[in-house]
């Protein structure tokens, strides 16, 4: 049995968390700053902005609200049809972070409210293997637990075994990533989806699912796709749009918040607010993209010591692909 307060210490660059113990460390983690009042050594502010500030945006407090409501809703649920959550949206959109946010949020308010916690663990985080089977399924999350699986277990005693220890460990949220995975055209994708239905039936734990284009995916597809439609909200995750007024005071209020967070010597405030049309254009309104343009700026900034960032120096750096292929004007006839 897993005791998530022997987690030790972590000072490096985090992985996505694939056993307790990283997402431990995920949790405990300090969040970005550079140490003590400065100055600040080259080094010091190059760490801070290759990691730098996670902000919340309109679609990720919807997120947060609609599964406040449904933990509520399944607390003193009795019986197989719990309500589930689903994240879709586009690559690049920030589902991930949204969902390991939500994860983080409500594993630290379960240690707040639970002073000696002992063997407890409020959260899972499971990314779906690739060609994934049943078994591979529930062997990543035995894997997450640290439960000692032999080679020679069946699928069927790995899955009692870990919802045992998931009902012990008083499991309340199972953050299950990248289901567009899934297929269930193919046996194997079918039995997969099978598989996850039978945990969310047998663990009492609300299952929040992310992916890209869950809508479009085969998982919603027959009569699988139609019981799991059935139980779980779907909340979209799409680009920022930048048309109306509210959408773009977002949009600015989203660049305004990083612009803020920048430690460079020489950039004054205002100055990359006043470009988030540009911005906007040039990441097609992904937060991932977004944060990569501008931590790149930034980096690029303190190494060629002009200390501020400059639309000329936002359009020397080279956005990922699919931002670029999507900000790129459509060809004349």
């Amino acid at each position: 049995m897993v005791v998530p307060g022997q987690a030790a210490a972590h000072t490096g660059p985090f992985a996505s968390p694939t056993t307790w113990r990283e997402w431990m460390q995920f949790i405990d983690a300090e969040p970005p700053r550079l140490p003590g009042p400065g100055p600040w050594t080259l080094q010091e502010r190059l760490d801070y902005h290759s990691r730098f500030v996670i902000l919340s945006t309109p679609v990720m407090d919807k997120i947060s609200l609609t599964l406040r409501r449904l933990m509520i809703l399944n607390r003193h649920h009795n019986g197989t049809a719990r309500r589930g959550l689903m994240i879709s949206g586009p690559p690049t959109t920030g589902k991930t972070t949204a969902l390991q946010q939500l994860g983080r949020s409500f594993h630290l308010a379960d240690r707040a409210r639970h002073t000696d916690p002992g063997e407890r663990l409020p959260v899972v985080f499971l990314s779906v293997p690739p060609a994934a089977t049943p078994k591979m399924l529930v062997s990543e999350l035995a894997r997450f637990l640290d439960l000692p699986i032999a080679k020679t277990m069946n699928q069927a005693r790995i899955t009692d075994i870990v919802c045992g220890a998931l009902r012990d460990l008083a499991t309340r949220l199972v953050l299950v990533d990248d289901v567009h995975l899934l297929n269930t055209r193919t046996r194997a994708g079918a039995e997969t989806s099978d598989q996850m239905k039978h945990l969310s039936e047998r663990i009492p734990a609300t299952f929040v699912y992310a992916g890209v284009a869950i809508e479009a995916s085969p998982l919603l597809t027959g009569n699988r796709g139609a019981q799991l439609a059935g139980r779980f909200k779907m909340v979209r995750n799409p680009p920022l749009a930048y048309g109306s007024t509210t959408q773009r005071t977002a949009w600015e209020g989203l660049v305004g918040g990083m612009e803020s967070a920048l430690r460079l010597t020489h950039h004054r405030p205002g100055a990359l607010t006043r470009h988030a049309a540009y911005l906007h254009q040039r990441t097609a309104g992904r937060i991932g993209s977004l944060s990569a343009l501008v931590r790149e700026a930034a980096i690029a900034a303190i190494l060629d010591g002009t200390e501020k960032i400059t639309k000329r120096l936002l359009a020397d750096i080279e956005v990922d692909q699919l931002a670029e292929q999507t900000a790129r004007p459509p060809a004349r006839t």
